[in-house]
């Protein structure tokens, strides 16, 4: 047994205890506050990352079972439907007729710079909003080695508007894709675009 140093409460008789009796500390205590401050930091910073990716937009949740990355991520995203050699769609959107602007209603329109070319996006901006077009924003792409322009459309709906704004800028190549949820249609100027 530890013995400890006489003090006042030595003296008390009015009990069997005498002394300052302390109990004996536990091997890991320190360990167990280390771990429980660990876990709550982890959880704390996984909820932070999670919140500042919604908040830029670079994650969303959407029903589609594929991952799909946001407008500012990527241009290469796989799409879902292929290119035939000479430029044209494979999916029926091809067989669509085009559309013109006043068929537009409220379906949201942008327009980015796939190419490490400055002011691109604007000069394809400028040329959709003179054919008419109501342009949503702008802005560069994720990557900048995008060598044609391509015209991404969200739901089959809308592949005569896509097919339209392709024509406005006198390219053919129109893909439906989810690569680019902030947007209904999305193009994305290529080296070929000369603007």
């Amino acid at each position: 047994m530890t013995r400890f140093p006489h003090d006042r409460f030595d003296d008390v008789t009015d009990g069997p205890r005498v002394g300052a009796h302390r109990g004996m500390h536990r091997r890991g205590r320190g360990w167990i506050a280390f771990a429980w401050a660990a876990l709550a930091t982890g959880v704390l910073v996984g909820i932070g990352v999670l919140v500042l990716a919604l908040l830029n937009g670079s994650y969303s949740f959407t029903g589609d079972s594929s991952s799909a990355p946001s407008a500012s991520a990527s241009s290469s995203a796989s799409p879902s439907s292929s290119s035939s050699p000479d430029g044209s769609s494979s999916s029926s959107s091809s067989e669509a007729a085009a559309a013109t602007p006043s068929d537009q209603g409220s379906t949201t329109l942008v327009v980015l710079n796939g190419t490490s070319t400055p002011g691109l996006a604007a000069s394809g901006t400028s040329k959709l909003t003179a054919a008419g077009w109501k342009v949503t924003s702008s802005g560069n792409a994720g990557t900048t080695g995008t060598a044609s322009t391509i015209v991404y459309y969200q739901q089959e709906s809308q592949a005569a508007l896509a097919k339209g704004i392709a024509q406005s800028l006198g390219v053919t190549a129109v893909e439906q894709s989810a690569a680019f949820p902030n947007a209904d249609i999305s193009v994305v100027l290529g080296a070929d675009f000369s603007g």
